[in-house]
């Protein structure tokens, strides 16, 4: 896995999160040519938005994929590409999925998303509380240094 960080003109990142979406109904139709096809137009979308794919699976009804982006991104709109393009091409190029998913729906609605990294929340909390004044004595969440 990759730990090198993303750096723009004014920025410095490692975003990463693992996200799972479900066909429809969870219909076990990824398999096959449909199961490769999916698989090529989720690495066509990464490349072309710069998306890195640190892992992922293309299942017979759902896609589990680890991903780092860059902070111009964010996840909805990184799964709203990932689901509506790869529905739109799938339904082009196969069209017995456009006979089972009336309605143009290939994905259920929402998907699963969890943050991931190098650092764990205690970690940030522990290294945040070393900013508290020593004389201070507000115990609050949030710090004035």
């Amino acid at each position: 896995m990759s730990t090198d960080l993303r750096k723009g003109s004014h920025t410095v990142s490692r975003l990463t999160c693992h996200v799972v979406w479900v066909t429809k109904y969870r219909f076990k139709v990824l398999k096959g040519d449909i199961q490769k096809r999916c698989l090529e137009i989720l690495i066509q979308i990464c490349e072309a938005e710069g998306i890195e794919i640190l892992k992922g699976v293309v299942s017979s009804d759902h896609v589990h994929m680890h991903i780092e982006y860059a902070p111009k991104h964010n996840v909805s709109s990184i799964l709203k590409s990932f689901k509506g393009r790869t529905s739109r091409k799938l339904q082009m190029e196969f069209p017995e999925l456009k006979e089972r998913y009336l309605g143009q729906h290939f994905w259920a609605s929402g998907y699963g998303v969890w943050s991931t990294g190098n650092i764990t929340d205690k970690m940030v909390n522990e290294y945040l509380e070393h900013h508290r004044r020593k004389e201070s004595d507000d115990n609050s969440n949030f710090i004035l240094e």
